[in-house]
């Protein structure tokens, strides 16, 4: 069995040359090259390259690096060995969500390099069956009152386009790589249908046509609509950084660790729980129309998530039940007012 000894893995730098056929390092490069990485997202092809580099990094006792074993050699049992030491940080802390990761990122990398090269690889998968299972803390949802706080203070440090990308997520239940990479300028009011906004939800594809205004002509959304219709347009974006690029002096879109590391510094700012994660607040926006009793129909016919089953059955009134969702948000969070 291999003996795996933990040193800093950021300290460890990766082969500067072709791995060798055969080694972890190899098997790696392999499942980089493979269709199945390269049409995983952009986010999610960078989290699995930094996770296999990491475990490529993890050092062995005799000095070489995990990435330049035999790929027959790395047992089911040096797989445990390695979850054990990625499951702990350096301060004694637990991580098991990301040494899961680590793990399960693994076993697919091997089952694809597998599938191509399987005259090549050993038989038996070290990193499956591992028996290792990780239950998510609960995201909680941000308040209507947190986020009216979030936003006046993201507005008073200059940050208006993260104010406006949070009030996306509460109202209209986007998630954050969508708002930051697809959400754009000719998704809302479109020249087809000017009292629409067409949000898409990449989890499950669904592109949906949300009503800005009810059948009396009320504005659904008044909040969010007034924030847009006063938004200065930067570029195809809606979602762009509010001030221009020093080297390049325009404006970008948010690159995904800024925008986090802005998320946090705003909500620090205004008095906010840590704990309060940029996903709570479309979590926020889902628990508001449960508690005004929306009808599942209805969450779903604005969330974007729906089964298979519940396209069929509820496609054809989606829209009606999309404008009485919105209605009735907008009545609640109205009663919170008064």
């Amino acid at each position: 069995m291999t003996t795996l000894s933990l040193h800093n893995p950021a300290s460890v730098v990766g082969p500067l040359v072709s791995p060798v056929r055969g080694s972890f390092d190899w098997l790696i490069e392999a499942y980089q090259a493979s269709p199945r990485f390269l049409d995983l997202p952009a986010a999610t092809r960078r989290s699995y390259a930094g996770v296999l580099r990491r475990v490529a990094n993890y050092e062995l006792k005799d000095g070489r690096r995990f990435g330049s074993l035999p790929l027959a050699s790395i047992t089911p049992g040096a797989a445990d060995q390695i979850y054990a030491k990625l499951k702990i940080r350096p301060d004694g802390s637990k991580r098991l969500r990301s040494a899961m990761l680590s793990m399960r990122v693994c076993q697919r990398a091997w089952s694809v390099a597998q599938r191509r090269y399987s005259s090549e690889m050993p038989a038996l998968n070290p990193f499956a069956k591992m028996g290792i299972s990780y239950r998510p803390t609960p995201t909680r949802p941000v308040t209507y009152a947190e986020l009216i706080r979030f936003v006046a203070m993201a507005d008073r440090l200059g940050d208006h386009s993260i104010g406006t990308a949070a009030m996306l997520a509460y109202f209209w239940l986007q998630r954050q790589v969508d708002i930051l990479e697809r959400l754009s300028w000719e998704h809302y009011r479109p020249a087809d249908a000017p009292g629409i906004v067409r949000i898409f939800h990449h989890k499950t594809h669904e592109m949906i046509d949300i009503p800005l205004v009810d059948t009396d002509g009320s504005p659904l959304w008044p909040e969010m609509c007034e924030r847009l219709d006063h938004t200065c347009r930067r570029g195809p974006l809606i979602i762009m950084r509010d001030r221009p690029d020093r080297l390049r002096k325009s404006y970008l879109p948010w690159r995904e660790d800024y925008f986090r590391h802005r998320v946090a510094d705003i909500r620090a700012a205004a008095g906010i729980d840590s704990e309060v994660k940029f996903m709570g607040l479309r979590h926020g926006g889902n628990t508001e129309g449960a508690d005004a009793d929306l009808s599942d129909a209805q969450l779903r016919a604005l969330s974007g998530h729906r089964t298979a089953s519940m396209v069929v059955t509820y496609a054809r009134t989606s829209m009606q039940q999309r404008r009485d969702g919105a209605r009735k948000r907008r009545d609640a969070r109205e009663n919170l007012l008064e």
